[in-house]
């Protein structure tokens, strides 16, 4: 079974240009950590080609991807933002926006031209870009006494925790990691039994041991 918190996109920026009868197309896909990020990419795009005729874009964001959005800029309903998001969907991508800016060249497209224009584009600058398997990320904050700090940081080593930060007290220490968001009930259960000292009843009741306190403080990408 593939794990819910497991998903494709980009690893990094990639562009693609396209001309068809004199209207020039360029292509865009990016990344996305949070899901604010495509409206600071967007404005980039939008900043860099200030007199393009239209700045089209799609994107999708989160598990089951389902925060999406296709916006066609003043071109005919659906022959823009339709296709591109059609193209992150036929890659099977999440977490990644797709921006197609056109420069009018003079000649009418015809909506049929304009799918097949924005459709391409989005697809050549997906074409260039490296796909990766990523997992969606819960921000964790441990707490506990020095005594249980080296059972803290095993438990974090077996779920392969990132740590971000760390925070020293007069009795103890603070710990801020990334763990695969899956991950999150088995790690809470093994900090308390293997940190904590309950025993597995006692957290399957869902006790709380006194020497240690876990915050789930944000889920991101």
């Amino acid at each position: 079974m593939t794990p819910t918190d497991l998903y494709l996109t980009i690893a990094k920026p990639v562009t693609a240009e396209l001309r068809e009868r004199a209207s020039k197309f360029k292509g865009y896909a990016f990344p996305l950590r949070q899901e604010e990020d495509w409206s600071l990419h967007l404005d980039t795009v939008r900043q860099e080609h200030p007199k393009a005729t239209h700045h089209c874009y799609a994107f999708r964001f989160g598990p089951g991807t389902d925060l999406y959005r296709a916006n066609d800029d003043g071109e005919p309903s659906g022959s823009a933002g339709k296709p591109i998001l059609g193209q992150i969907d036929s890659f099977g991508l999440s977490n990644i926006l797709v921006v197609v800016v056109r420069y009018y060249g003079g000649t009418k497209l015809g909506v049929p031209g304009l799918i097949q224009a924005y459709r391409e584009t989005a697809r050549l600058a997906l074409q260039e870009a490296d796909i990766m398997e990523a997992f969606y990320q819960t921000t964790v904050q441990v707490t506990g006494t020095y005594s249980i700090i080296p059972a803290i940081m095993q438990v974090g080593k077996q779920f392969e925790w990132t740590i971000l930060d760390q925070g020293y007290t007069a009795t103890g220490q603070t710990i801020v990691a990334d763990i695969r968001q899956s991950d999150y009930s088995r790690f809470w259960a093994s900090m308390q039994m293997e940190a904590g000292g309950l025993y597995p009843d006692e957290v399957k009741e869902g006790l709380e041991s006194e020497l240690i306190k876990i915050e789930r403080i944000t889920n991101h990408a």
